[in-house]
């Protein structure tokens, strides 16, 4: 079959690689139905992440099960299923306590740019849709799987309530998936920071009240114009630089959360600012499978639309140019087609 495999910083390839099997009693075989580029796929591609030879790529995925190996309970062949870009038996203390991203089995998701995919720990990671989806859900399905679940624990993590006001630093694919779960979240003020006219429009539909289209400390003076000088209950940090950090904890208020989701790359925090700031911090990889069930009603009920923030969509033989359009900022995200 076909998958796609990242050599270089650039060079990434659709290419002929062997398909997957059942390693292990836990293991299943999705048929995927769709998959996709994330933004995480680009720090590597970008050459900000080192590379331990050739990588096969993706995480993100949504399918039909096709095979199921002999400790498998939850699913079976002929369900289709969401599943977390984070492997997890969902029965150790960490699921149990609601994080299952710190699963003491995680596994990490690999090899989803492909048309099957081998799901390890297959009982604590997916879960199955009531019925087969019309195709046009099968999207916002996929985004379910990462970019949804993800920018949705940033909301959550940043405390989003009723009333609030929440601002959205980021607008890639998961900084918008956090304007729509503050409006899910039922925040009156929504803030996302972004100079892109297509992403500010995109944000607005999703329930963006307002645009901050200036950055760094320019950007959190207009947070702070916006909310009398008091600054935000929650800001949701979605990109993962030092700017992006600094900007995010200095638009909250004093009590004020900050859910960071944006995988950090040259990160470094003042303690001694951190401490008079008086300000909670949470985040790391998103616990997805903690939120999979009610995302997926949500879906099913046609509730929410996450799949628009598919702006390009590419037969999965022309991978690179779905990575060349999102590093390009030509693409907010790109879908690969499989068929």
């Amino acid at each position: 079959m076909l998958g796609t495999v990242l050599y270089s910083p650039g060079d990434i390839r659709c290419e002929e690689v062997a398909e997957p099997e059942i390693l292990h009693p836990t293991d299943a075989i999705v048929k995927l139905a769709a998959t996709c580029i994330c933004g995480s796929d680009l720090w590597p591609y970008r050459g900000l992440q080192p590379l331990n030879g050739p990588t096969h790529m993706g995480h993100e995925y949504c399918g039909m099960v096709v095979e199921v190996g002999s400790a498998v309970t939850t699913v079976k062949p002929g369900q289709f299923v969401v599943g977390s870009f984070c492997c997890s038996d969902n029965t150790c203390p960490h699921c149990r306590f609601g994080f299952p991203s710190s699963c003491e089995n995680r596994e990490f998701m690999s090899r989803a740019q492909a048309p099957l995919l081998r799901v390890p720990l297959a009982d604590g990671t997916l879960v199955a849709t009531p019925h087969m989806p019309d195709d046009d859900l099968i999207p916002s399905l996929l985004a379910v799987s990462d970019v949804l679940g993800t920018g949705w624990y940033a909301a959550d993590a940043a405390r989003v309530r009723p009333g609030g006001t929440a601002v959205i630093v980021g607008d890639g694919a998961v900084g918008l998936m956090g304007v729509l779960a503050a409006k899910q979240m039922g925040a009156e003020r929504i803030v996302a920071m972004s100079r892109h006219k297509s992403r500010q429009d995109l944000a607005l539909e999703f329930g963006a009240t307002h645009i901050v289209s200036e950055r760094g400390d320019d950007g959190v003076a207009r947070v702070k114009d916006l909310t009398g000088g008091i600054g935000a209950d929650s800001v949701l940090e979605c990109v993962g630089t030092q700017e992006s950090m600094a900007q995010a904890i200095a638009s909250a208020r004093p009590g004020g959360s900050i859910g960071f989701v944006g995988v950090p790359h040259g990160v470094e925090l003042d303690g001694q600012q951190l401490f008079f700031a008086q300000k909670s911090l949470l985040g790391g990889p998103a616990p997805v499978r903690r939120f999979l069930p009610d995302l997926i009603d949500l879906v099913m009920s046609r509730r929410i639309d996450p799949g628009k923030v598919f702006d390009l969509e590419v037969p999965l033989p022309d991978v690179a140019e779905g990575y060349r359009a999102m590093d390009e900022r030509r693409a907010i995200k790109t879908l690969l087609r499989l068929s």
